[in-house]
């Protein structure tokens, strides 16, 4: 696959940094270290500067690791996960804000219940939106990973994201938008994640089976085959970034109410993982750069030694 991929900005830009920056903007603390991470890790290693946005505090979710299920953790989730993506950000080695919603929890039955009046998903999207405006004036990201119009999987709070990224992405750079929300800036490019990459399961499934260990994959492919079909397709830029799988790792571990060590995300070890898919996922979904398909780098097409005309 060869082709080039721009969209024609309504200005030309070319950009003066003294550094690339990368804006990664997430529904719940614990999404940063599965969507995306070691490729974070990476840039904010080589010196970009890396920052995570978290749009909730996580409050609604379940505690999924039982070495977790204790008296004080549920009762106390909010300031628990505040310590967890601390310890995650300082693993990555990534800047991080809270916007300050509460987590609307992924709801459950049928009929579906109504989602916790003042929670995340149930806001007006441009207000939200205007947040995230203030995020990407203040932080200036030449690029922006975030969700496809799924959320990745459809949790209200992913889908909510993604809806406000997009208006970010379209009104960050008007001057007559938000004025309140300070100088505009208009990023450059904008990726959806692709973190749940089939193919990639079922090679570490294999390595596991072949050792005679119990694969905790099963049961994701069979129901990623059933509902979700596969996400690589949409897939342009692979990011090569097997060097930083141990901090994906060790970020993964440290929201510890969230992820279970005999679960999927921990189950194959970092060798493994480095052997049977070195790359993280990504799909450009807007740009106002040129660049040639498929692509190895998030900045590629960006020249970090130009000036904004």
């Amino acid at each position: 696959m060869d082709r080039s991929f721009c969209i024609t900005p309504y200005k030309s830009w070319r950009v003066r940094v003294t550094g690339l920056r990368l804006m990664a903007i997430h529904a719940h603390p614990d999404d940063e270290s599965s969507k995306g991470a070691a490729t974070m890790a990476k840039y904010a290693a080589e010196g970009n500067r890396v920052r995570v946005v978290t749009c909730t505090d996580g409050r609604r979710g379940d505690v999924l690791n039982p070495a977790m299920d204790r008296p004080g953790v549920l009762e106390n989730m909010t300031e628990v996960r505040r310590g967890e993506m601390a310890r995650a950000a300082a693993a990555l080695g990534v800047e991080h804000v809270w916007l300050g919603y509460e987590d609307s929890g992924l709801p459950e039955g049928d009929p579906l219940p109504p989602l916790p009046e003042g929670s995340f998903a149930v806001q007006d999207p441009e207000d939200v939106a205007v947040k995230i405006i203030e995020q990407v004036r203040e932080f200036k990201p030449h690029v922006i990973i975030t969700y496809d119009e799924n959320g990745g999987y459809p949790h209200p709070d992913h889908l909510m994201v993604h809806a406000v990224s997009m208006i970010a992405w379209e009104k960050s750079g008007d001057p007559e938008f938000a004025p309140e929300a300070g100088e505009p800036w208009t990023p450059l490019k904008l990726y959806y994640s692709h973190g749940f990459i089939l193919q990639r399961m079922k090679l570490l499934q294999e390595m596991l089976l072949e050792r005679g260990q119990k694969s905790p994959y099963e049961l994701m492919i069979k129901r990623w085959e059933e509902n979700e079909g596969d996400v690589f397709d949409r897939v342009t830029t692979q990011v090569e970034c097997a060097d930083y799988f141990a901090q994906r790792a060790e970020a993964l571990t440290a929201h510890a109410t969230q992820i279970d060590p005999a679960g999927a995300f921990l189950a194959s070890p970092v060798a493994d993982q480095q052997q049977a898919w070195p790359t993280e996922e990504f799909e450009l979904a807007r740009s106002r750069v040129e660049t040639t398909l498929p692509e190895d780098d998030l900045f590629a097409g960006i020249d970090a030694g130009a000036e904004e005309e």
